[in-house]
């Protein structure tokens, strides 16, 4: 995610109120249920055992669930951007990692209105602000794949957040509608398991009245229309974290091109943001120059998503980055090499961030010293200027706190891995990086791993300037703060 100039507090300095939703909660009863599936005299019974309703991240504890893991989603929705209506069918293929006689989804602010397992009637309720929990007819033994459809409409609406801003479905200024936020923002559309850790694929139809179009992830797929609507077909087969997913409504113009080795290219422009396409131009430009600095490009589809409002942030949508209208050639680096770290490579937790972000930052002065920056100039100079500032060197890079997350990733963190390829060296940097994107991709990485793959590599002991950069409040001793070439 890149965050706009005017929000950010060293970087994001507006504080947003936080408004939470109210739901009114209410088992609904399934009368006409038929009965319960049977899974045949082979199958191994399954012990009265409840999936958890959160995934265990310390920051956000209720995101997210366990019991199983999802393979797929493949989600259908109708929405008239003239009522603000959504009506949604979602399927979710998953393995149960637990036997289950109950597990939860999440869903926020919609209101389920059916719910099957493996096609047959499961009883559900929705508890708490977006806790689907649903008791199938038969008991799920240990490894069993399964199906679990969700029926469920409503308005769908934005998470907001006091230190983190607004996220989700976000209605646009020219009258069409996108969802895209971090930590949270799918469930604000369909029923997921929310979160980082449970990556899967993801396909969408999505049905919008004739004269507007969908965008959204990985690989279109084709369009038609019928009686004054028109269902667009997206598909993205690599595994994916929920608020990576996007769908972007609007009267796009899309223009469609390929890189150099075929990868299928889609950009839609907003009505008023036709400007973005003097840096979007650049991509296949970007895209070779990230994969010289990180490996080959871990997907199947790029592009982006250009709106014409000027949203707090950018984010790098799997495939397909959704960009306020203020972005600029810097923010397409970031969030093309946010395809990389963030996406292919997800993190394990969310203070694990700066996996995300402080690389995706560097990556704008990597793209730079190509143009002819002198980063070792750059460095002291940002050094001088800050001194001995509390307010930027009090950020925390890793565990920095709920609600720290997008404080100092930005400009310390250039900082921090600028010093740390100084004390490595560049071909150390160089091989750590490509060997860290190709041992986890398609996976999830803690910032401890990141640290251990980085001394293992390069064969040094790093501890104190991992100490002093990524987990200290402190200005680094000048030991850390000048290292090799630097001093």
């Amino acid at each position: 995610m890149a965050i706009g100039t005017k929000a950010r507090p060293y970087l994001l300095v507006t504080a947003l109120v936080l408004v939470v939703a109210g739901i009114v909660v209410a088992r609904i009863p399934r009368e006409d249920a038929a009965a319960p599936a049977t899974t045949g005299p082979t199958a191994p019974a399954a012990a009265n055992a409840e999936g958890g309703d959160g995934a265990g991240d310390a920051y956000y504890p209720q995101d997210g669930n366990t019991g199983y893991d999802v393979q797929r989603y493949d989600v259908s929705i109708s929405y008239d951007p003239a009522t603000r209506q959504l009506d949604g069918t979602t399927t979710i293929t998953a393995r149960a990692t637990t036997d289950l006689s109950r597990y939860n989804l999440d869903l926020y602010a919609l209101t389920a209105t059916e719910v099957t397992t493996d096609d047959a009637p499961a009883t559900f309720a929705q508890e708490g602000d977006h806790e689907l929990v649903i008791t199938p007819g038969t008991p799920l033994p240990r490894d069993r794949e399964f199906t679990t459809t969700v029926r469920y409409r409503g308005e769908p609406t934005v998470f907001e957040d006091r230190a983190l801003g607004r996220s989700g479905w976000q209605t646009s200024s020219t009258g069409g509608a996108f969802a895209a936020g971090e930590p949270h923002s799918a469930t604000t559309w369909f029923p997921a398991n929310d979160t980082p850790r449970d990556k899967a694929a993801f396909a969408l139809t999505a049905r919008v009245p004739e004269g507007w179009s969908v965008v959204s992830n990985g690989l279109e797929k084709g369009s038609t229309t019928a009686d004054g609507w028109t269902s667009f077909r997206w598909e993205a087969d690599q595994p994916m974290a929920t608020y990576l997913t996007t769908i972007a409504i609007d009267r796009w113009t899309v223009e469609r091109s390929a890189l150099p080795d075929g990868t299928p290219v889609v950009d839609a422009y907003a009505p008023g943001a036709e400007q973005a396409r003097q840096h979007q131009r650049r991509l296949p430009e970007v895209l070779a120059f990230l994969s010289e600095e990180f490996g080959p490009y871990p997907f199947t589809a790029a592009g982006g998503i250009f709106l014409a409002d000027d949203i707090g942030f950018s984010l790098e949508t799997q495939t397909r980055p959704v960009y306020a209208g203020w972005a600029d050639l810097d923010t397409v680096v970031h969030e093309n090499a946010h395809q990389w770290f963030g996406n292919s490579v997800s993190l394990e937790n969310w203070a694990d961030i700066c996996l995300n972000e402080c690389f995706a930052s560097y990556a704008q002065w990597l793209w730079d010293e190509k143009e002819g920056a002198d980063l070792d100039a750059r460095y002291r100079a940002e050094v001088e200027r800050v001194g001995d500032r509390d307010s930027y060197w009090g950020r925390k890079l890793y565990d920095m706190g709920r609600g720290n997350e997008f404080r100092g990733v930005y400009d310390k963190g250039q900082l921090a891995l600028h010093a740390l390829r100084r004390r490595i060296g560049d071909e150390h940097f160089d091989a750590t990086l490509k060997t860290w994107l190709a041992g986890h991709r398609d996976g999830n990485a803690s910032w401890p791993e990141f640290e251990e793959h980085v001394e293992k590599t390069s064969g040094q002991d790093l501890d104190a300037f991992f100490a002093a950069w990524f987990r200290g409040d402190e200005r680094p001793a000048d030991e850390h703060l000048y290292p090799g070439p630097l001093r």
